[in-house]
């Protein structure tokens, strides 16, 4: 190549091959000429010319109209060699003024150009319409040419140079009024991600950290939406190792970090300093850069003008109703226990039990309230205590020395009620405890370990405590294992529904079924009711499957009547179920659905079940009587507490469990049996015994004046197909 050392521009030697330029490396130059040839002249006499290394690359038009429309589509010309006359004697002048009053394009430079000697433009014109030179056509040679091209490009560079550097401080000005007046720590952080973003023309991605107080902790204080959930928690929450290792860095180097792929920025805030952390799709020009910079003095001014940073501790690391710690900072000292293992501590979550019940029914002003109470009460009695938290909305937590309170200290300290307001609230708890042996460098994990002994505190019949042992773990792991089992399953139609027959002792008749409930295995065998229900129930899946064993029963039932066996289907019901709002019109749709006579349709319930709640429970069963539908209730005297209620029930049959009839002819066993019947006869109610296996314990109950049975005697659970042929058999 050869440079003349005063033109600024390179022609090209005729052997060098051609090469693929980028767009972004050409000067655009627009011909705009209604003859041919001068096109073809004045490309010949560019060819090969470099200005500051960029080629030019040519456009061509043929009239003003023509060009208007090229420079509509195309703003981004850098010089327009523009013919005066074309279409009309004025038709370039009429190009110039389109192009810079319609178009408002006043970068492109322009040259005017005219074969007729001594036709030119008034010099008021040539200023109005910035006109960047005017020739004849035979005053550009090859070297005039160039020169007038070196001036206008050069022209045309400045001109959007300036340009940008005004689009660039207009964006930092909007972006510093988007910020400026922002009080919430979170959402000040997401919209100084956002501006930055936005100066570098790149997806909003990135978050805001700083260290608290005079502590070495980096905190997220905000970001994009895919960070929000990592507000006020730890950096090294974060699932970003290259987040926390460019942040780390920024703070501990105090000053920026870039790469090809995110850019770092310190800012000093209040003394403090911030990092904040941008993910680019392209690196960001020296120009954005700077820009960047400007933006960053007012996002410390951000900082500065609401006290951000002094009011960030409370914010992060208080729970505002009781003034107690929060999750995320028990979450985290809780962890520090562990790494010191050997001082003997012990965690105590404490929940109150059916505290949504006061809240709705005495409003949520006297449920803070009695927060506020247990918070200052657990304050005030436990000053040796570690830790004191709030770490859910009805659930403290207590890190103390073993030895210096127990769970039945705790049990004494929260009897007494509790003044919330006007009202004094005897209320009652829940203990989950975890000691210092089971804590887990992860504050999470010694919570979740903590957690899983609450609830099985809550099951508790003897106790209201637990203590946390990692067996729970592995038990916890195999339930939620079954349940997701027995959702699949269920979902895949792989439950089915057998039937045991009830008998008439008197006649011997087959008199009804009793609809059962079986999960079958890969392996042909099948897994207990006495596994899977209680997990169904407490998964809340029991709601849906109860509601499709129901439905298989009405169907079995309105089967075999049409096979000429007219008899009751029993169906047990959950507490679930019964908490259901349109549980009664659920059951009433099913019968209308299969037409079903409600009298062949019994409902059993279990004494847990109205002893879950005697009123409304009473009031559903009442009715489903009102339906016609026969109730009974199961298991009858297992559960020590219903007697009190079964004059309120709407009943027409008591089960004596198959624990008081195993042992018959026992004396004991049998007299239990007896007292149920008579209990039943007093109250004008029919018995049916379960569990019958011999004809002995038959004979006892026919003796007794029981009047049905079902059991192994008479036929085991059968699937429907069996049924089917016993009752056939059986008649």
């Amino acid at each position: 190549m050869t440079q003349t050392e005063n033109e600024g521009f390179l022609f090209l030697s005729e052997d060098e091959p051609e090469q693929e330029i980028l767009h972004s490396e050409y000067w655009d130059v627009l011909i705009v000429d209604d003859d041919p040839e001068i096109h073809s002249v004045t490309q010949l006499a560019l060819s090969g010319v470099l200005f500051w290394d960029k080629p030019l690359r040519f456009h061509h038009a043929y009239s003003g109209v023509e060009a208007v429309n090229f420079l509509a589509q195309n703003p981004h010309i850098a010089v327009v060699l523009l013919d005066v006359v074309m279409e009309s004697d004025d038709a370039g002048l009429i190009a110039v003024k389109k192009i810079r009053q319609d178009l408002n394009n006043h970068n492109v430079r322009i040259i005017l150009r005219t074969g007729q000697p001594g036709y030119a433009p008034e010099e008021s014109v040539i200023r109005e319409y910035d006109i960047n030179d005017y020739k004849t056509k035979t005053e550009l040679t090859r070297s005039k040419l160039v020169t007038s091209l070196i001036t206008a490009i050069r022209s045309y560079q400045q001109l959007c140079e300036m340009a940008k550097q005004s689009d660039g401080l207009q964006q930092v000005i909007l972006a510093s009024k988007a910020i400026l007046g922002i009080n919430d720590i979170e959402a000040f952080s997401s919209a100084v991600i956002a501006q930055i973003s936005i100066l570098f023309n790149s997806p909003a991605s990135g978050v805001l950290c700083g260290k608290l107080g005079g502590g070495n902790e980096v905190t997220v204080l905000g970001g994009s939406s895919e960070y929000k959930s990592y507000f006020a928690q730890g950096i090294e929450q974060l699932d970003n190792g290259r987040i926390i290792h460019q942040v780390q860095n920024c703070l501990s180097l105090a000053e920026h970090q870039q790469t090809d792929f995110d850019i770092t920025f310190l800012t000093p805030c209040s003394g403090r300093n911030a990092a904040i952390y941008i993910e680019v799709a392209v690196p960001p020009s020296q120009a954005q850069l700077q820009l960047a910079e400007i933006f960053l003095t007012n996002v410390s001014v951000g900082f500065d003008n609401v006290k951000l940073f002094n009011r960030l501790r409370d914010a992060a690391y208080t729970d505002g109703l009781t003034g107690l710690s929060n999750r995320t900072d028990f979450v985290e000292r809780i962890g520090h226990f562990a790494e010191r293992k050997g001082s003997g501590h012990r965690l105590y979550l404490i929940d109150i039990e059916k505290f949504s019940d006061i809240n709705n029914g005495l409003g949520q002003d006297v449920g803070n309230m009695l927060l506020e109470a247990v918070a200052n009460r657990l304050k005030t009695e436990l000053p040796q205590a570690d830790i004191i938290a709030r770490i859910g909305a009805d659930v403290f937590a207590i890190v103390i020395e073993h030895h210096v309170i127990t769970p039945q200290y705790i049990n004494q300290l929260l009897s007494l009620p509790f003044r919330a307001g006007e009202h004094l609230l005897p209320v009652n708890f829940s203990l989950g405890i975890c000691d210092e042996e089971h804590f887990n460098v992860s504050g999470l994990q010694t919570l979740k370990s903590v957690y899983i002994a609450l609830n099985l505190a809550k099951k508790q019949a003897q106790f209201n405590y637990e203590f946390y042992l990692p067996e729970m773990e592995e038990q916890m792991t195999w339930r939620l294992g079954i349940i997701r089992q027995l959702r699949q399953d269920f979902s895949e139609g792989k439950l089915q529904v057998w039937y045991q027959p009830q008998i008439e002792l008197s006649t011997s008749k087959i008199i009804g079924c009793e609809a059962l409930l079986r999960w079958p295995t890969d392996d042909g065998q099948f897994i207990s009711p006495a596994v899977f229900v209680p997990l169904a129930e407490y998964s809340g899946l029991i709601v849906d499957i109860g509601q499709w064993v129901l439905e298989q029963a009405c169907k079995q039932q309105k089967h075999l009547e049409a096979l000429g066996t007219k008899i009751r289907m029993a169906v047990n019901v959950s507490v679930p179920q019964f908490r259901n709002i349109d549980f009664v019109k659920q059951v009433k749709n099913v019968l209308d659905d299969h037409q079903i006579e409600p009298g062949c349709l019994e409902l059993e319930v279990t004494e847990s079940i109205v002893m879950d709640d005697p009123d409304a429970v009473i009031a559903v069963l009442t009715e489903l009587k009102d339906l016609g539908i026969e109730i009974a209730i199961d298991d009858f005297g297992t559960g020590f507490s219903s007697l009190s209620y079964l004059q309120k029930l709407p009943l027409d049959r008591i089960k004596i469990d198959r624990a008081f009839i195993k042992d018959i002819p026992s004396p004991d066993a049998g007299a239990i049996a007896e007292l149920i019947i008579a209990l039943g006869k007093k109250m004008n109610l029919n018995t049916i015994a379960e569990g019958i296996e011999t004809q002995q314990q038959a004979d006892y109950l026919i003796q007794a004046g029981c009047e049905e049975a079902q059991g192994f005697m008479y036929s085991k659970p059968l699937p429907p197909a069996q049924l089917h042929q016993f009752i056939q058999n059986y008649k």
